[in-house]
């Protein structure tokens, strides 16, 4: 069973991690990109879109670049902190979030562009500030999509498998997520312990876009 709740915790903290990291910039770049109109904004959607259709292992050469000994992240990382994320579970968390902010950027934005922005302006006339306006107008009549999308990144977290491989590896216990450790077993043939990986990673993918597609904001329209 150890080879089982091991990876499984590692995973959870690791999704976890990534949700609220994604989420956070998720809803910053799709509020930023809903409410305001400049040159190239379609093209920034375009790029901050690319990790959902990039090869993972591509992603995952990315960082290596960026955040290896050599690059310029990892080597300001290295000499003003004494941080390493290659090999660390905190690479795992940074592959995990570039992954799954697509997930969250564009259901943020798709929520933001569904609120009605006489709303917000009648707010604003009513004297409240632009956080006021967003914490107490913008953000309630949006949480449904925006959780639903961090639910789906927090799924696609857990279950990231290439650019984890590439930027923290495979450490039992340290590194070694659920999806690597599926890969593992498999390649160990441990057939008995690849099928209860896949079984408890499959029911808790499963339950959580259950619960995404019932906070879906289509979902709560069709129930009235």
């Amino acid at each position: 069973m150890l080879e089982i709740w091991v990876p499984l915790a590692l995973s959870l903290k690791v999704a976890g991690c990534a949700a609220v990291l994604a989420g956070v910039l998720g809803i910053a770049s799709g509020y930023a990109l809903s409410r305001h109109r400049f040159p190239g904004r379609e093209l920034l959607d375009t790029v901050l879109t690319l990790p959902m259709v990039l090869p993972p292992t591509v992603l995952g050469y990315y960082l290596l670049i960026l955040l290896g000994r050599h690059g310029w992240v990892g080597r300001m990382l290295q000499q003003t902190l004494g941080v390493q994320l290659i090999f660390s579970w905190q690479g795992a968390v940074v592959a995990a979030t570039v992954v799954a902010f697509p997930l969250v950027f564009k259901p943020a934005r798709a929520a933001f562009d569904s609120v009605d922005g006489q709303l917000e302006q009648a707010a604003r006339v009513l004297g409240l500030t632009e956080w006021a306006v967003f914490f107490r107008v913008t953000l309630p009549l949006a949480w449904r999509g925006i959780l639903a999308g961090v639910l789906l990144g927090f799924v696609r977290a857990m279950g990231e498998f290439g650019a984890t491989l590439m930027v923290a590896g495979s450490i039992p216990g340290k590194t070694q997520t659920l999806s690597i450790a599926v890969y593992e077993a498999v390649q160990a043939g441990q057939d008995d312990v690849a099928n209860h990986l896949v079984l408890v990673i499959s029911v808790a993918c499963i339950v959580v876009l259950w619960v995404a597609h019932r906070l879906a904001p289509g979902h709560a329209v069709r129930r009235r």
